[in-house]
């Protein structure tokens, strides 16, 4: 008893440690990230409930900040000139995701879920669609854990990945925000290439966010054509951060006046996603490793991989373009 109160108390002095690490100047976002996977992994988090609170805080708030050093104009004009193919995008990879899950014999609930996720934005899309699914509890767990996993992976070898096919910053961003599932990651990765590739894949992923709205909607109608409504399924509450960091882009738009302070907001922000990022690596688990099942996690890994060759040869070909 006293030992493992020991390793708790030590993991815990680590895991604050290791976060004023991951607020200083000089850490990386894949660091961030490895690290606190590492540490829960390796000593476990006797802090799970508080890290995966706080960063469920801390992500919506450093989007918004992000938004205090972009140009709303320019967000306009990736949101409108990707609609084609974010649609297209899509409508492809659900349709992947079911043929793969079909050919694993994968459960249609996790199969579903891990193809939205790869879809629209990761585990904030997995949550919005799992309890008008009426996903089993397992399922859920299994999709979050094969989408994470992924994230973290993704984080690491996306900007080597691009300085080795040479791609742009706005080439770079716009292939991370339609290959990577989670925001953070996203955000993460565009960090790391560059301001420009940060900017492009932030306004694009959001973009892609706001689908979260009318495809849970869309389940939902299936599943209640299906007979297998949940009665008491809560309403899909849209992703309040996407308006707010629009909101913050208009202020320093249009009020020439914020553009300084509006620099000083968005590096904050940014120190607070690679903190947010540690406390996501701080949330993984040895269960939620042992919960991802060979079938579930080899459907998201090849429908992962498609989706990221497909779209970085659309990229390199200029197919998709940054407008």
């Amino acid at each position: 008893m006293r030992e493992k109160f020991g390793l708790a108390h030590a993991s815990s002095v680590l895991l604050a440690i290791g976060a004023l690490l991951a607020l200083a100047p000089f850490t990386p976002a894949a660091a961030a990230l490895v690290g606190g996977g590492l540490l829960a992994v390796s000593l476990g988090n006797p802090l799970e409930k508080q890290t995966r609170a706080w960063t469920h805080r801390l992500l919506p708030l450093a989007v918004v900040g992000l938004g205090a050093d972009m140009n709303l104009r320019a967000v306009a004009r990736a949101g409108l000139h990707g609609l084609g193919y974010t649609t297209l995008s899509i409508t492809l990879v659900l349709a992947l995701g079911w043929w793969l899950a079909r050919l694993l014999k994968v459960e249609r609930d996790a199969g579903l879920l891990i193809s939205v996720g790869t879809a629209i934005c990761g585990g904030s899309a997995i949550a919005a669609v799992a309890p008008v699914l009426r996903a089993r509890a397992h399922e859920t767990s299994v999709a979050l854990a094969t989408v994470f996993l992924l994230n973290a992976v993704a984080l690491v070898v996306f900007p080597p990945l691009g300085h080795l096919t040479h791609l742009s910053q706005e080439a770079f961003g716009l292939w991370a925000a339609l290959a990577i599932h989670d925001t953070s990651s996203v955000v993460g990765a565009g960090l790391a290439y560059g301001p420009r590739a940060l900017e492009v894949a932030t306004t694009v992923k959001l973009a892609r966010a706001l689908w979260i709205v009318p495809l849970t909607l869309l389940i939902g109608w299936w599943v209640a054509r299906r007979g297998e409504a949940a009665p008491d399924a809560p309403p899909v509450k849209p992703p309040w951060f996407i308006a707010g960091f629009l909101a913050v882009a208009a202020l320093v738009t249009f009020v020439p006046a914020l553009h300084t302070a509006g620099l000083l907001v968005a590096l904050a922000a940014r120190r607070v996603l690679v903190l947010t990022l540690f406390l996501i690596g701080a949330g993984l688990s040895r269960d939620a490793l042992r919960s991802v099942g060979f079938r579930p996690f080899l459907q998201g890994l090849l429908l992962w991989l498609l989706v990221g060759s497909l779209g970085l040869g659309a990229v390199k070909l200029g197919l998709l373009t940054v407008g």
